[in-house]
Order: C-alpha cells, then sequence, then structure tokens
C-alpha cells in the first residue's frame, strides 16, 4: 500500500483494529497518520518478556497520565480514554512483539484483547483506532492483514 491508501484506509473507523504491521510500510503509514493528524505511536517490545515490562513500556510510549494503575484494567481504561491527547484517530504499533509473544503467550493475547477492545470502543464513537503488531509472523497467522 502506498501513503494515499493508507490514508483512505486509516480514516475508516469500521475498518480500525487489531492487524499485523504491513511489511515495508512504515514511512506510507507515517506519512498517512502525520496527513490525518492521527498521533501515530511506536512501542519497541524488543525487551519484554512479561506482563510488568509490557504495561510499563505502554504507558511510557502513550504518556498515561499518573493515576494509570499498571494492570490490565487501567491499561483498558487509559486506552478507552486518551484525553490527554485527543484526535480523531489513533495509531499504535507495538514494534518487536515476537519475544513477548513467545515468552509470555497467555498475557500477550491478553494484551491484544484489550487493544481490540479498545478499537471496538472507540468504533462506537467513529474514533478509528489502529493498533498493529510487529511480528516476524511465526504463530501468530491469526492477526489480519490490512490490505
Amino acid at each position: 500500500m502506498n501513503p494515499p491508501q493508507f490514508l483512505s484506509l486509516l480514516s475508516r473507523s469500521e475498518r480500525a483494529g487489531l492487524y499485523h504491521m504491513p511489511f515495508a510500510a512504515d514511512l506510507a503509514l507515517e506519512e498517512a497518520a502525520e496527513c490525518l493528524e492521527y498521533p501515530l505511536h511506536r512501542v519497541n517490545l524488543a525487551q519484554v518478556t512479561d506482563k510488568d515490562a509490557f504495561l510499563e513500556v505502554v504507558g511510557q510510549a502513550l504518556s498515561f497520565p499518573e493515576w494509570y494503575g499498571r494492570n490490565w484494567d487501567a491499561l483498558a481504561d487509559c486506552l478507552t480514554d486518551l484525553s490527554w491527547m485527543a484526535a480523531d484517530g489513533y495509531v499504535i504499533v507495538l514494534e518487536h512483539s515476537d519475544a513477548f509473544a513467545q515468552a509470555a503467550p497467555a498475557d500477550f493475547a491478553m494484551a491484544l484483547s484489550i487493544f481490540q477492545d479498545a478499537a471496538d470502543t472507540w468504533r462506537e464513537d467513529g474514533v478509528p483506532f489502529w493498533t498493529l503488531v510487529g511480528t516476524s509472523g511465526d504463530g501468530m497467522d491469526w492477526l489480519q492483514d490490512m490490505e
């Protein structure tokens, strides 16, 4: 996909949700998000192997408020609020997620479920909320592709 195609896709809240990070699409995605004035947040999970580290890294990357409790409920609350960075849409890239997925598969699945639930909640308000998961693809064939 090229930037205009991503621009058209990212603006569609009915399509937003949890997807594989498209191969070699970083610059096109960044350009499309910038054109739409959607914040694009990269969460580097390369060193994450457990729930606590995941919750900490996500909280830092998304500048969660001080009241963030670093647990699953607090993650869900923050992802469905985002009042500290109000926008017409959001793009979150969970980069290098393989280590976390392999070390703590149940926690990884829970995390992705929370991100999908957030997308579903934002969709009700017509706000696109995209979570793109950067993986090598091994064992995660269930993640949708954006095309």
